[in-house]
């Protein structure tokens, strides 16, 4: 599992379990916080009623006092309301009031007149000067039946001459739970949708971040030239910054290696023949020998020379991570590279045909100008007395092909491989070799271009390099 989806995970998971957490506490005190609410009430409206009932109480004939009368007035006259969403249409109060002995002189619903309630805990309790509360079924099978009820003493003189109860039942408040309910549930269920949007675009934060640290180890793991990335994380950045420096480190120890073994290798052949000579120069030979010994150690000299010269050429091009690319002209460049090279072109009578559009090509017009330097002067080497050598630009959607075609004999297959090579190099026709950089130095150029050099044999004979660049569009 990747790192990202991993933080998300637990992230969401912290998220789920507190949310879960407080929503079971919120759900959980739900129903006693709205009974404890309504209790309240009712203490309220009990003790108020109490108040009224004392002087039907004492008249003698509370059936028909003033709070029966009431109660009379509230059945005939239904109502209509909207609380909050929930539709009440009718009273949903139970009052009953019974004498200082508990029998029920009142009751609202006119069931229980006559009747002994003096065991019931709200009667029981208030007569004895303590606060009565009961909650009882009305059906025993049904839990959802149970009718709450809280007692008020009626007192006159200082002294309890009665009890009032008021009930409600359990049932009336549902409306009111479930709908806490749902919408604990469903601000519950935003917060879990809003927490995992913020998670989410924590993670892709991270993710981008590491991301790019990825896409930079996998650029210099492929050789390319990348720059160091921005990144948002003081600690990501100091790992990228520890890992450039890290590379650095490594590719200068395994750079320099290279270029010394590669120029020891080199060397060795031109300083091997500047020995031979100056051992044969010492013994005094002859001025006719003197002088083809001379011109020897001079050519090799000038040999090692031009090596150094284009081998340290090369290290500061392979050390260039990115140059500034600009619009270049390729039709002016070609012909601008043709003619520099005219006289070796007159000595050998190879015709020359540029095939070039007027396009532009997003690169440095030196190092472009080098590249496609190295590949004619390849192929003027390459081919034969009279042939011809073409130049054409191709454009192939947003890339343009830079052909360099020669009519010599081709590269062996052995040697296709490792034409690209450092120092990698195939005789001449005068049986000299070359420097073997001329070819690394155009594929690095095409790679700080973040383009592709290729080469292949024509099956009508010859060679056929191209070098593939980007487009600019001016």
């Amino acid at each position: 599992m990747r790192i990202g989806m991993r933080l998300l995970l637990g992230y969401f998971l912290i998220v789920a379990v507190a949310a879960w957490f407080v929503l079971s506490i919120f759900v959980q005190e739900i129903k006693p916080g709205v009974r404890r609410a309504t209790e309240g009430t009712l203490i309220d409206t009990a003790t108020l009623l109490a108040s009224v009932a004392r002087d039907d109480l004492l008249s003698g004939d509370p059936v028909h006092g003033q709070l029966a009368r009431a109660f009379e007035r509230l059945h005939n006259s239904p109502f209509r309301a909207n609380i909050g969403g929930i539709s009440k249409v009718r009273n949903e109060y139970h009052v009953y009031m019974t004498d200082a002995q508990g029998k029920v002189l009142f009751d609202s619903t006119g069931q229980a007149v006559g009747q002994d309630y003096s065991r019931w805990n709200d009667v029981w309790l208030t007569l004895r000067g303590q606060y009565g509360a009961r909650s009882t079924l009305r059906d025993p099978t049904d839990p959802e039946s149970s009718v709450m009820y809280v007692a008020a003493p009626i007192i006159d003189g200082g002294k309890t001459i009665g009890v009032l109860s008021v009930g409600k039942p359990n049932a009336a408040m549902a409306p009111v739970i479930k709908r806490s309910e749902r919408r604990i549930l469903w601000a519950s269920a935003v917060l879990l949708g809003i927490a995992l949007v913020i998670g989410a675009g924590m993670v892709w934060w991270i993710n981008r971040s590491i991301a790019k640290l990825t896409r930079y180890a996998d650029a210099i793991t492929e050789d390319q030239p990348v720059a160091l990335p921005s990144l948002g994380s003081s600690e990501l950045r100091r790992l990228a910054q520890a890992l450039e420096s890290m590379r650095l480190k490594l590719e200068g120890k395994n750079y320099i290696e290279q270029y010394v073994y590669a120029l020891t290798h080199e060397l060795k052949s031109p300083l091997a023949a500047i020995r031979g000579a100056a051992e044969i120069l010492r013994e005094g030979p002859p001025p006719s020998v003197v002088a083809r010994f001379t011109d020897n150690i001079l050519r090799q000299n000038a040999r090692m020379q031009l090596l150094v010269e284009t081998l340290l050429r090369q290290a500061r091009l392979e050390n260039r991570q990115e140059v500034v690319l600009v619009p270049v002209a390729v039709e002016a460049l070609l012909a601008q590279i043709v003619e520099a090279r005219s006289v070796q072109l007159a000595e050998k009578h190879i015709a020359v045909t540029i095939d070039a559009q007027p396009l532009h090509v997003a690169a440095d017009a030196a190092l472009l100008e080098q590249a496609l330097g190295n590949l004619l002067d390849n192929a003027i080497d390459f081919t034969p007395e009279k042939g011809a050598i073409t130049l054409s630009v191709q454009q192939q959607g947003e890339q343009v092909l830079l052909l360099v075609a020669d009519s010599g004999s081709g590269i062996p297959d052995y040697a296709l491989p490792r034409i690209f090579e450092r120092f990698y190099s195939l005789p001449r026709e005068n049986g000299l070799k070359s420097s073997g950089l001329g070819l690394a130095f155009v594929r690095e150029v095409a790679r700080l271009f973040k383009g592709e050099i290729t080469l292949r044999n024509r099956p009508e004979g010859g060679t056929e390099a191209a070098l593939r660049l980007h487009r600019h569009f001016t």
